[in-house]
């Protein structure tokens, strides 16, 4: 398979998540749409980053890729199969080769067992015996993560965060996946201890050859791991580019304010970038507005942006792969330099 063919394509991934009410019989009487059509490929070896405030819908993306949620439409495409609805047999030869890093180290790891029998649980799981035996291999990935591999007897309550995520890298490895789904996998952690989590990771794709998708609201991570980055709101994708073609030259106006709350050093005779304030809060996915779902707090909507949804697509018709859904996206080379409303409020990046 050639580096530029996708690993994983993604088209028109959507998730709803229904609301059941009325007595004494249950029926539907609404809809969570907390993923509306998603559309994104990823390639051999590449890291995808995908950023977004809380509850934008990152988490379920990558739920939906690992198969643990069931699509409600769209289509999930792994080395060319399609995996959208498979059935749990179908799906066996693919679960070894996609696998996830979970956000929070203390609930992802059984503390009733030792850290031999959770690294080597997807082994037995798959019936995989690789040479030398499973304890073996369940060493060899301790050391390659950093830790002793004579932790092999001790449990979970014995390591520290930071060590515990080490843990779930590991048993994420154990079978030689080309694909990875890390969520949020150090916002649980120090700081201290992110940079060695992330520079082991960045170690372990460039070495390994794995595939990421890397889930997180920290964007000054993102921008050191991710080759590319794809910014969600409210269930949708607005903005996917280069890293740094997206951190350069933001064209959605979502995306400019995100970026503008990012902390940044600058020499005294430098003048600060400019604050993007957003006015209001998200809008309830039970109840999404019609046409762009940022309308409502962006500073740039007209008429158009309330009856018509814009496509993701290149704002300039280069073929840079730099696509946003804006009805009047930014244009090239333009900086951060003015706010949107008037409110106190902060944007939230990510939180």
């Amino acid at each position: 398979m050639s580096s530029t063919t996708p690993l994983l394509d993604v088209s028109g991934l959507t998730k709803h998540f229904p609301i059941l009410g009325g007595f004494p019989v249950r029926r539907k009487i609404g809809a969570v749409q907390a993923v509306d059509g998603l559309d994104f490929s990823v390639t051999e070896g590449e890291s995808l980053g995908l950023v977004g405030e809380s509850g934008c819908g990152k988490s379920t993306t990558g739920r939906l890729i690992t198969r643990l949620l069931e699509p409600t439409a769209g289509r999930i495409t792994y080395r060319g199969q399609d995996i959208t609805h498979a059935s749990r047999r179908q799906l066996a030869p693919v679960r070894s080769e996609i696998q996830m890093i979970f956000q929070d180290p203390y609930a992802s790891l059984n503390p009733r067992q030792t850290v031999g029998k959770i690294i080597a649980g997807p082994m037995e799981i798959n019936d995989v015996s690789p040479a030398g035996g499973r304890e073996k291999r369940v060493r060899e990935l301790l050391e390659t993560v950093g830790l002793n591999p004579e932790h092999y007897n001790r449990f979970p309550h014995e390591f520290s965060g930071g060590q515990r995520q080490r843990i779930g890298v590991a048993r994420a490895l154990a079978l030689e996946p080309k694909l990875i789904v890390a969520d949020e996998p150090v916002s649980a952690l120090d700081v201290s201890i992110q940079a060695q989590v992330v520079n082991l990771l960045q170690r372990l794709q460039r070495d390994l050859g794995i595939a990421f998708v890397f889930i997180a609201h920290d964007l000054a991570v993102v921008r050191h791991f991710s080759q590319r980055v794809a910014v969600m709101y409210l269930g949708r994708i607005v903005e996917i580019a280069d890293r740094d073609q997206l951190y350069g030259n933001p064209r959605h106006p979502y995306t400019r304010a995100l970026l503008s709350a990012v902390p940044e050093a600058t020499a005294e005779d430098v003048p600060a970038r400019e604050r993007i304030r957003l006015v209001g809060d998200v809008p309830s996915p039970v109840h999404p507005p019609s046409g762009c779902r940022f309308r409502t707090r962006c500073w740039k909507a007209t008429d158009l942006c309330a009856s018509e949804t814009p496509p993701l697509a290149s704002a300039d018709g280069s073929r840079d792969g730099h696509l946003t859904a804006c009805h009047y996206p930014e244009e090239t080379g333009t900086v951060v330099s003015r706010a949107a409303g008037s409110g106190s409020e902060d944007p939230v990046a990510g939180a």
